[in-house]
């Protein structure tokens, strides 16, 4: 399926984010997996990290990555690329929501610390 309307998106949430899938094995995808990402405001996620590069394609809002010694400011427009086995945090301050366009390869793991990995459903 080469084509994925907004409308047919599947739609995950937690309690930090909504997530809508747009490319991945399921929906016809054989490489890379993408998905539109929207952080809630107030969001302090725990730190994770993927077992792949993971891109972030800023597309509105203003989010806060800590990544080791390291705080970035990301704002629309802008990328930040996540190294592979680079733990992370996200957070958005007060009443603003995060938007972007997330990119992953196919099969990339989440690992969060005491967990196993897990492929995300958006990402399947």
């Amino acid at each position: 399926m080469p084509h994925i309307t907004a409308d047919s998106a599947p739609r995950f949430e937690n309690e930090h984010a909504t997530f809508i899938g747009l490319a991945a094995p399921s929906r016809g995808s054989t490489e890379n997996s993408a998905w539109r990402l929207i952080l809630k405001p107030g969001t302090d996620a725990p730190p994770h990290a993927l077992d792949r590069e993971e891109i972030f394609i800023a597309l509105a809002g203003t989010m806060t990555v800590t990544m080791g010694e390291d705080t970035f400011t990301v704002t629309a427009g802008d990328a930040l690329i996540v190294p592979a086995h680079q733990p992370f945090a996200m957070a958005t301050a007060g009443d603003e929501t995060f938007e972007a366009v997330v990119v992953l390869p196919v099969g990339g793991q989440g690992l969060i610390p005491g967990q196993p990995p897990v492929i995300a459903p958006w990402a399947r």
